[in-house]
């Protein structure tokens, strides 16, 4: 037991470096190196408000731009690929996550409105939009589901029409009344960007990643409960339909602010899951950190990949993220492979 225990203790403190050593190395990577030391003394200075001297230029780009940055991919990767790991165990379903469903595409076109149509006469922020979008997209998918039958492949059809149809607003909100500029900016953003983040998104990102990750590890034990089944949990006592509306409406609010923030990043909440299970197995007490913390660090590492694979030019991160995440889920896919 205590073993047990302390083997667990350390593997923590091992993500957890990993996690670290990931945010330093996005930090000091990039088309201007930083040594490691002038990162510490520039995230010294920010955080402690010591006075150690630094070029003001190299201070900013350190503090202002990429260590902020990290962050948000920090916080972003964790709550997708938290978000992925629960609906996959509420689902039953190994493709299940909040792209697939609908999610991310209702809270886009929330976003999208918000950004060209001034919807909310400026009373609406992008992260309320991008909201409003996804619990309509929620919404849609529930009431398509409910109307097929409710089962867990007609929640997953649902989520294809769904999101369909909002990548189509998208479109025709960004052709018919974006300029050439927004448009281009848009069509960026959408694929996934962190070039616009700064300490305000850090300052949601994380609360939202954080807060998300400790109300589902208090319901580690239930959603190993609904990989039996809604009717095997609801035998032990689990209130299924509670749990479910509230699961269900975290992973939306959870990919709604990230999506605000970063746009559209796929595959983080589909491979991720399923890379955290493999190592740790399907207990959510151990898949939950494991996919939380693997999560930060793979959105960081494809950060850093998006900003140094073409010199002077900045990829979307989404582009980097379906280029490793597709081959990454066809091994998983091959390797799950069931004899006939």
């Amino acid at each position: 037991m205590i073993q047990g225990t302390l083997a667990r203790l350390a593997l923590a403190v091992l993500a957890l470096a990993v996690l670290l050593l990931a945010v330093g190395l996005a930090v000091t990577v990039g088309e201007m190196p930083v040594a490691p030391l002038a990162a510490a003394k520039a995230v010294s200075n920010g955080l402690f408000g010591t006075a150690f001297p630094l070029d003001p230029i190299q201070e900013g780009v350190i503090w202002d731009y990429r260590l902020s940055r990290a962050l948000v991919a920090a916080g972003c990767g964790a709550a997708l690929a938290l978000s992925g790991t629960v609906l996959q165990a509420l689902l039953r379903n190994p493709l299940a996550e909040p792209y697939l469903l609908g999610v991310s595409a209702g809270a886009s076109t929330g976003a999208v409105a918000v950004m060209i149509l001034g919807v909310g006469g400026g009373a609406l922020s992008l992260s309320g939009g991008a909201l409003i979008g996804a619990a309509a997209a929620f919404a849609l998918v529930a009431l398509l589901a409910a109307g097929a039958g409710g089962g867990s492949d007609r929640i997953i059809l649902a989520g294809v029409a769904g999101s369909q149809l909002f990548n189509a607003v998208t479109s025709y909100l960004v052709t018919s009344f974006a300029d050439a500029e927004q448009a281009r900016g848009v069509m960026f953003w959408l694929l996934g960007s962190l070039g616009g983040v700064r300490w305000p998104d850090v300052h949601l990102a994380l609360p939202v990643a954080v807060i998300g990750f400790a109300v589902c590890l208090l319901h580690a034990r239930a959603l190993d409960a609904f990989t039996f089944g809604a009717d095997a949990a609801a035998s032990l006592g689990i209130p299924v339909l509670r749990l479910r509306v509230l699961l269900f409406g975290l992973t939306a609010a959870m990919a709604a602010a990230m999506v605000s923030i970063v746009g559209s990043v796929g595959f983080i909440g589909l491979v991720v899951p399923h890379a955290a299970r493999f190592l740790v197995g399907p207990g959510h007490a151990r898949l939950l950190p494991a996919a939380f913390l693997m999560g930060a660090v793979v959105m960081v590492l494809a950060d850093i990949v998006s900003r140094i694979i073409i010199p002077q030019q900045i990829l979307p991160i989404g582009v980097v993220t379906a280029l490793f995440g597709a081959p990454a889920f066809a091994v998983i896919l091959f390797r799950a492979r069931r004899p006939a």
